[in-house]
């Protein structure tokens, strides 16, 4: 028997976001490296967010909607109608992709994204709890609270057990366990700005646009202590990054009027982890290796978010 065209279409949304999952963690790979290659995390996260809003700019100008989109943004946030900081959510996502330009190259992919979606779980309960940021308030119940210490188990499971510096691996953990936390603001707002405007493609050019400016301060501010990149790398896809964030951001933004706010939670955090544990083991950064370990902690946090993300409908 075919799936009728409704349900045709929510397969298909919930195959492509786990796709756009699975290029999160891609993007975590190639910035990792990027970052490696130049010598400069910093310079690293700056570059490929640039280069990501290079292309949106360029499709914006073939796209009267996406501009008109932006313009009813602006208007908005003038008459007040919109909260000024329902347009930075471009924050969150350039420290995300700073962390990987600084982290991911030596962590691993595995281990880098399960900090990633620790901080998004444990960052959309609070949210959730508080009711931060204009999402709907989610009290807390045992489904919850369970699924949260599961999380946190596979941490233990993922850091205790990896062999290395433990010090060094622990504050590099924090970084991308931060910015996940970030991506929870980023992806509340993200949605309200695609509502105002109309168009997935206006919502997306803003987060870009407003990451690339914030990496561009804080480039800046570095510059004296990180200094210059060390080499230009001539590996081609190292600079696609970018291009990779402004397509899994597209799928987002698009899929999450389909699936609902929790199947694209679920559906994300199933493709991170899996892209990432496959990455790894395939496609290794030449400062880590796969462990058991690792690939156990990402089941167990696996287990825990969906737990948390699912349990809001209790």
């Amino acid at each position: 028997m075919m799936a009728s065209p409704s349900r045709l279409k929510l397969i298909v949304a919930v195959v492509a976001s786990v796709i756009s999952g699975m290029l999160v963690a891609l993007q975590s790979r190639i910035n990792g490296e990027f970052g490696l290659a130049l010598g400069n995390g910093f310079l690293a996260a700056l570059l490929s967010f640039s280069i990501g809003l290079s292309i949106l700019g360029a499709v914006m100008l073939t796209r009267r909607k996406g501009r008109q989109g932006v313009v009813t943004v602006a208007r908005a946030i003038r008459a007040g109608d919109v909260p000024w900081w329902a347009v930075i959510g471009g924050a969150g996502g350039g420290f995300l992709v700073l962390t990987q330009g600084l982290s991911a190259g030596v962590l691993g992919v595995a281990l880098f994204t399960i900090a990633v979606v620790t901080g998004q779980t444990l960052g959309a309960l609070v949210i959730d709890t508080r009711g931060w940021f204009g999402a709907p308030r989610v009290r807390l119940n045992l489904w919850r609270i369970t699924g949260a210490a599961i999380v946190l188990t596979g941490v233990f499971v993922a850091l205790d057990f990896t062999p290395g510096e433990t010090e060094l691996t622990g504050v590099l953990f924090l970084l991308p366990l931060l910015a996940g936390a970030g991506t929870g603001f980023q992806q509340a707002v993200n949605g309200k700005v695609r509502t105002v405007s109309g168009s997935a493609l206006s919502a997306t050019f803003v987060n870009f646009l407003v990451g690339a400016l914030v990496l561009g301060v804080l480039f800046v501010l570095a510059l004296p202590f990180t200094g210059g990149p060390v080499a230009w790398p001539d590996t081609w896809w190292l600079w696609v990054g970018g291009a990779v964030g402004a397509f899994f951001i597209a799928i987002q933004v698009t899929t999450v009027t389909i699936i609902g706010v929790l199947g694209l939670g679920v559906s994300l955090v199933t493709g991170q982890l899996m892209g990432s544990v496959i990455l790894d083991a395939i496609a290794p950064v030449e400062t880590s290796d796969l462990h058991l370990a690792t690939v156990l902690g990402a089941m167990v946090t696996l287990a825990g978010s969906v737990m948390v993300t699912l349990a809001k409908k209790r």
